[in-house]
């Protein structure tokens, strides 16, 4: 019984191993392609193939609740709970049938990253850096992205919520982009816990996983009432 046990957890760990192999390659592959890039249009849609190719590798489709509501153009900050290192990618895919397309709010961990940092430095982000005294320039970055006609896509919670719980606290910033920018709030709730949908899709193979999305109505940017309280009534989290 120990041999069987320990034969398994071998062919899981090389499930996993290859799994991030894959990965790894076609981040970066996509990474380089994202450098070479000229026009905000071509890095928007090599991310959106990006996305679908990873997701399709996985076996993972994205299932969206209240399709009606996403506006179909228009700059918006997006936000959404954070659950999984996929989590861009099904809000990529969420929106492929929109005009909306945004920069995302990336740490400065992601750019440094051996794994991610040519992709995020090159795919259309805005650097965060949360040890930083002086936000000036990234709040000046944010001008230059919506100046562009572009959106602004961040997770308010500011980081991977790992706790048994919907979402963790919110961090205020979320609300200042709004503010500064006259940015209105499009929420998007990502009601399957991605991250053990990832780990079926890489442990067990499983075909046809499903994340299911939901869209939440717009909230304008000059509402005063807490990004994190109106984002919980919307989808009923309380």
């Amino acid at each position: 019984m120990k041999k069987m046990k320990g034969i398994v957890t071998i062919i899981l760990n090389l499930k996993k191993i290859k799994m991030a192999i894959y990965a790894m390659y076609l981040t970066n592959k996509y990474g380089i392609k994202l450098k070479k890039t000229k026009t905000s249009k071509e890095k928007m849609d090599l991310r959106l193939n990006y996305s679908e190719e990873l997701l399709s590798k996985l076996n993972i489709k994205v299932q969206i609740e209240n399709k009606q509501k996403i506006p179909t153009q228009g700059q918006y900050l997006l936000i959404s709970n954070h659950r999984s290192i996929i989590d861009p990618l099904i809000i990529e895919q969420t929106l492929k049938d929109s005009d909306i397309k945004g920069y995302w709010v990336a740490k400065k961990e992601l750019y440094n990253s051996s794994f991610f940092g040519t992709f995020t430095r090159n795919a259309g982000t805005i650097l965060l850096d949360r040890e930083s005294n002086n936000m000036s320039s990234f709040f000046k970055k944010t001008k230059e992205v919506v100046k562009n006609n572009h959106s602004i896509f961040i997770f308010p919670e500011g980081t991977r919520n790992k706790e048994n719980t919907p979402i963790s606290s919110f961090k205020e910033g979320s609300r200042i982009i709004a503010l500064k920018n006259r940015l209105d709030i499009l929420p998007v709730y990502i009601k399957s816990n991605a991250n053990d949908v990832l780990k079926e899709a890489i442990e067990k193979r499983t075909e046809n996983l499903i994340i299911e999305i939901k869209i939440g109505d717009i909230i304008s940017y000059k509402d005063k009432t807490s990004l994190e309280e109106n984002y919980k009534k919307q989808f009923s989290l309380d």
